[in-house]
């Protein structure tokens, strides 16, 4: 701000002020503890740094009362006044408390003006004060915006570090430890959601994800790896239904959800499931958005991931292996005709009723319905994967 020709120069108002800086910063501080409830409640090392902050703001005040009577830029001037602990304010002093100890301090200086500015400069020295005071206001959002950008981009990398850790399958110290350090309360039930990043700053791709779970009351951690946005979901009672409403934090293609565990400390488990579930997903093009890890049994084992086809030789192959051959036998004259009942009927000479009972028992054993083109598919994959694995043997027929 310029100074015009007819503008006082204020010089014996700043020396005043700048002789009372000590009492200015003193009177200041007393206010606070009288008034603000807080600021009593703080801790003394705590309250010594908002005594530095409010000597530093008088002595910036004659400082840019200088600058702005010379026509220099103010807001490196006002910026220092935070410069004495900006860090351990911002991590003990919320902004809203912060306005609340500048609003303070002003009103100590406006109600010394009438002792301080030289005679005929009060209205001057006011309208300064209140110039200098929205500087301050506007340093102190400038204070706060860095130190949450700061803490944002520090809270990314280690949600990052995290979720690298979940992947790599690292003990239960080194997970609790890393989210406590994000203050993850561990709440139950956990699952894990893949799919592919929007791009840009990770940190900021995190944080839409995070806006939106909190609107639905679910806590995550988050991670971008390459071009995958890896979240874990945590107090989903319905994680598939949780995800499905964060789905503006993901890019375009398919998203799938692990499926749910106890804790964080098993949370490995749905990782897996959900990362070979999304590069398997490809082989479903109708895949619903999200998808289930467990609904993509069959192209994850094609692709060959190894517990997929485990789940599905023992708990659906195995499962109608112990249930007895008929079962098999029916799948087996269901799917060769076509699946067609009365085909299959012809095929086992019985009626197509027993062949529809059949097909019902098989949905009730293996949750699988083989009158579902979906279901069909999985199960004639678990049929195949069961009878190339030697390990398996039907029951011997009675």
């Amino acid at each position: 701000m310029t100074r015009t020709g007819d503008e006082p120069e204020l010089e014996a108002s700043i020396r005043s002020i700048e002789r009372a800086a000590g009492a200015l910063a003193t009177a200041s501080v007393a206010r606070m503890d009288d008034e603000l409830v807080w600021f009593r409640d703080l801790p003394a090392d705590q309250r010594a740094w908002v005594m530095l902050v409010a000597q530093a703001g008088v002595r910036s005040l004659v400082e840019w009362l200088r600058g702005r009577k010379a026509g220099v830029a103010t807001q490196e001037v006002s910026d220092e006044v935070f410069d004495a602990a900006p860090r351990a304010l911002a991590r003990s002093i919320n902004l809203q408390q912060t306005v609340q100890l500048i609003k303070t301090t002003i009103e100590v200086a406006e109600e010394q003006i009438g002792r301080l500015a030289a005679k005929g400069e009060e209205a001057q020295v006011r309208e300064a004060v209140l110039i200098f005071s929205r500087e301050v206001a506007f340093a102190a959002a400038r204070v706060y915006a860095r130190a949450a950008e700061t803490r944002g981009a520090w809270d990314a990398r280690l949600q990052t570090m995290l979720v690298d850790a979940l992947l790599r399958g690292d003990s239960s110290d080194v997970l609790a430890s890393r989210a406590a350090a994000l203050g993850w309360a561990d709440p139950s039930p956990v699952a894990v959601a893949v799919g592919r990043s929007t791009g840009g700053e990770a940190s900021m791709v995190v944080h839409v994800v995070y806006r939106a779970a909190r609107r639905i009351g679910v806590e995550i951690l988050g991670g971008v790896h390459g071009d995958r946005l890896v979240v874990v979901l945590g107090a989903a009672s319905d994680p598939l239904n949780a995800t499905e409403k964060l789905l503006s934090g993901f890019g375009d293609g398919p998203v799938v959800v692990g499926p749910s565990v106890a804790s964080l400390d098993e949370a490995t488990e749905s990782a897996r499931a959900a990362l070979a579930g999304f590069r398997a997903a490809a082989a479903w093009p109708a895949a619903p958005r999200p998808v289930s890890a467990a609904d993509l049994l069959p192209e994850r084992a094609l692709a060959g991931d190894a517990e997929a086809r485990r789940m599905l030789r023992q708990d659906v192959y195995g499962a109608l292996v112990k249930a007895g051959g008929e079962l098999l036998d029916t799948l087996d004259a269901f799917f060769a005709a076509g699946g067609v009942l009365e085909g299959a009927a012809r095929a086992l000479f019985v009626h197509p009723n027993t062949v529809r009972y059949r097909l019902r028992r098989v949905g009730e054993i293996t949750g699988l319905a083989p009158l579902t083109p979906r279901d069909a598919f999985a199960l004639r994959i678990a049929l195949t994967i069961g009878r190339l694995d030697p390990t398996v043997t039907p029951a011997t027929p009675l």
